[in-house]
C-alpha cells in the first residue's frame, strides 16, 4: 500500500551556502558599495576597517576570500597578509590586494593571490572572486 501524497515527506533542494567575503578597508564609502554590490551578485559579506581586527573576524568568519586594501589606517595591508599566510587554516585562503599605488610586486610577495590597482571595475569582483575560491576548492 503506497502512503497518500500529504503523508510523503517534504524534499527540498539542499540549501548551499554563500561564498564568505572579507573585505578590509577603511574607506568607508568604498566597502558600502563593494558590501552591496557583492552581497547582490551572492556572496556573505563581513568588514574589518582594521588591520589589527582581521585575525579574530577571519577566525570567527571563516572567509572564503579576503579583499585587503594595502594602505589601512592601522597599518599596512600586505603585514596582515603575512600574518594570515603563517596561520595554516588561512594557508591557502585567496587574498586580493588592492591599492592606488603599483605594488603588486610587494603584495604578491607577501602572499596575495592577485593584486588590483584602484580604481578598479567592481563589476568584475565576481568573476574574479568566484575564480579563485574554485581554484582554491579544486
Amino acid at each position: 500500500m503506497r502512503p497518500a501524497v500529504d503523508e510523503l515527506p517534504v524534499s527540498q533542494p539542499p540549501r548551499t551556502a554563500l561564498p564568505r567575503l572579507l573585505i578590509v578597508d577603511d574607506d568607508r564609502t568604498t566597502v558600502r558599495l563593494l558590501k552591496t554590490l557583492l552581497e547582490l551578485d551572492g556572496f556573505e559579506v563581513s568588514i574589518s576597517p582594521r588591520g589589527a581586527d582581521v585575525i579574530p573576524l577571519a577566525q570567527q568568519v571563516k572567509p572564503d576570500l579576503i579583499l585587503m586594501d594595502y594602505h589601512l589606517s592601522d597599518m599596512q595591508g600586505i603585514d596582515v597578509v603575512v600574518a594570515l599566510r603563517a596561520m595554516a587554516e588561512f594557508a591557502t585562503t585567496p587574498i586580493v590586494v588592492a591599492s592606488g599605488l603599483n605594488v603588486e610586486r610587494e603584495a604578491l610577495e607577501a602572499g596575495a593571490s592577485k593584486f588590483l590597482i584602484k580604481p578598479f571595475d567592481p563589476e568584475n569582483l565576481q568573476t574574479l572572486f568566484t575564480s579563485l575560491i574554485e581554484n582554491t576548492k579544486a
